[in-house]
């Protein structure tokens, strides 16, 4: 039987992240985002029989910048220009493929992230409260938070 849920992905997460850890140890130099990508890709793989996960892995390094790839199911790796995934995430595709572009500023990767979340809380009933962002650039990882009573609410007008 498969095994879904937040704690298994958690799990695999901490794992990878030990991995991650020696590597840096041995080499003396921080692992780069597509390496923690194909350490989580041998996980869900070695595991497709017993473990149900998608996985979103992002981050930046000085080889190859901001990067984002996705593991779904079954442990295929790829990258792309941006990821989504959970149980809201089918009510947002449309909105997604129709408000990305490349090239975007940190504001306005902001806004595109915040409305796509914000719609699929809306849609989705296991969804909601409020929206946590996460910035990550070469000086390391921001986060922030939109309140309940925040939220963006564009489509209703």
């Amino acid at each position: 039987k498969a095994v879904v849920s937040t704690q298994s992905t958690g799990a695999i997460a901490d794992y990878v992240k030990l991995y991650l850890d020696l590597q840096e140890n041995e080499t003396n130099e921080e692992p780069t985002v597509e390496v923690a990508s194909r350490i989580f890709q041998l996980f869900c793989y070695n595991n497709r029989d017993n473990l149900s996960a998608s996985i979103i892995c992002a981050g930046w390094d000085k080889i190859k910048g901001g990067q984002v790839y996705c593991l779904p199911l079954g442990g295929m790796c790829v990258r792309m220009p941006f990821a989504i995934g959970g149980s809201g995430s089918t009510y947002i595709y449309g909105h997604c493929d129709s408000t990305y572009k490349e090239g975007m500023s940190e504001q306005e990767c902001l806004k595109f992230v915040s409305d796509a979340v914000a719609i699929a809380m809306h849609r989705d009933g296991s969804s909601g409260g409020m929206i946590r962002l996460a910035v990550l650039t070469k000086d390391g990882c921001r986060r922030l938070n939109i309140p309940g009573n925040q939220l963006p609410t564009f489509w209703e007008k």
